[in-house]
């Protein structure tokens, strides 16, 4: 029996600009997600395992900066005792030709590019069988070579591919091109996949290892990768989740009444302040809330914000209870009053969307907050 143990990974996304944050943040998101190399490596020599899988979306677009790419093989050849296992994804095709031609010439011995659909001999009796992406749509279903693919009986078959398998899929514009059976139709002991950025089992045979940092509010785990254990050709694979995330994202649902105090709700769903560093958090307010309790929301929100890597009140989906004493409370008449009542109206108005409903509520709550503070 052949006992084959790796390390299964993808969509690094290295380069990524988060462009949506400002300051700091971007360059210590970028910095954290090249340190992700350096993790997987460390989880590899703790398991034992000798080679990495890299399934797809390992930089961020076609054409990385120069120091993203040389940065990344830098550190990778640091790690020469492992073996790095490169498959274009959608983000970093094929089509991308220039690129693909620097990793080959600047690629360390460790570095190998899954770059074409043929075989690659990961051990004595384990074969690779790689489906590259060759466009960032490439339209059909690129592991289909894999069941013709030969090999010598009794080699463990490990396929890698990217794309959307099912439902599964990064891209809302996607087709469904991955045949969800693949593994079985291919004789696969493994089909490691990449592009969905959730770690999730398909079947005993088929994965998607999930993004080992998270880039996203979408998926409600930790970044991750997975440790994969085949005993022989036919036997199952024993996986092993390995914590890999350096920043963790969360949405954080405060649901509340109108005569609810939001300063304890909101205390007990906010990490311990050591973590907040490294915390990307969103809180999620619904339910009902009057003038002073958003508020009273906003103003606390905001002053833990710097604590955080990120922090932002969602609260669109909290109703406003407003009474005429709140109102007076901004003004008992003139110009502040009349834009009070016209906003409250906006807020209660169900012919708008809920987007337009959701601005005027805010703006009311400012305008209160901005009275309090002139009162």
């Amino acid at each position: 029996m052949t006992m084959f143990r790796f390390i299964h990974s993808s969509d690094l996304h290295l380069g990524k600009r988060f462009g949506n944050f400002e300051g700091d943040l971007p360059g210590r998101l970028r910095e954290a997600r090249h340190a992700v190399i350096a993790r997987l490596a460390d989880h590899a020599r703790a398991q034992g395992a000798g080679t990495i899988l890299l399934a797809g979306d390992t930089f961020d677009t076609e054409t990385p900066a120069a120091e993203v790419r040389r940065q990344a093989l830098t550190e990778m050849a640091h790690h020469a005792a492992i073996r790095w296992i490169i498959l274009p994804g959608n983000h970093d095709s094929l089509q991308a030709s220039e690129l693909w031609a620097l990793l080959a010439r600047e690629a360390p011995s460790n570095v190998v590019l899954a770059s074409a659909a043929s075989p690659i001999e990961l051990a004595p009796n384990v074969a690779l069988l790689p489906a590259p992406c060759t466009t960032r749509r490439p339209g059909r279903d690129l592991s289909a070579w894999m069941d013709a693919a030969a090999t010598p009986e009794g080699t463990i078959r490990i396929g890698i591919a990217h794309g959307p398998i099912q439902s599964f899929s990064e891209d809302s514009g996607a087709s469904e091109v991955i045949a969800p059976d693949r593994a079985r139709r291919a004789g696969l002991d493994y089909l490691a996949l990449g592009d969905w950025h959730g770690a999730i089992e398909v079947d005993p045979r088929t994965r998607y290892s999930g993004t080992p940092e998270q880039d996203r509010f979408k998926h409600d785990r930790p970044g991750e990768a997975v440790l994969i254990e085949i005993a022989g050709a036919g036997a199952v694979p024993q996986a092993t989740t390995l914590p890999t995330a350096s920043f963790v994202w969360r949405s954080l649902d405060l649901h509340l009444l109108a005569d609810d105090d939001s300063a304890p709700a909101l205390a007990e769903l906010l990490p311990e302040l050591r973590d907040r560093r490294q915390t990307m958090a969103r809180i999620v307010a619904t339910g009902r809330a009057g003038l002073a309790a958003r508020t009273a929301l906003a103003t606390m929100v905001a002053e833990a914000a710097p604590d955080f890597g990120w922090l932002v009140l969602d609260d669109s989906g909290l109703a406003t209870d407003c009474a005429v004493e709140d109102l007076d409370q901004i003004d008992r008449a003139g110009a502040l009053r009349e834009a009070a009542d016209a906003l409250l109206a906006e807020s209660e108005d169900d012919s708008r969307s809920a987007a337009e409903r959701a601005i005027a509520a805010a703006a009311l709550t400012r305008l209160y907050g901005f009275a309090k503070e002139m009162a």
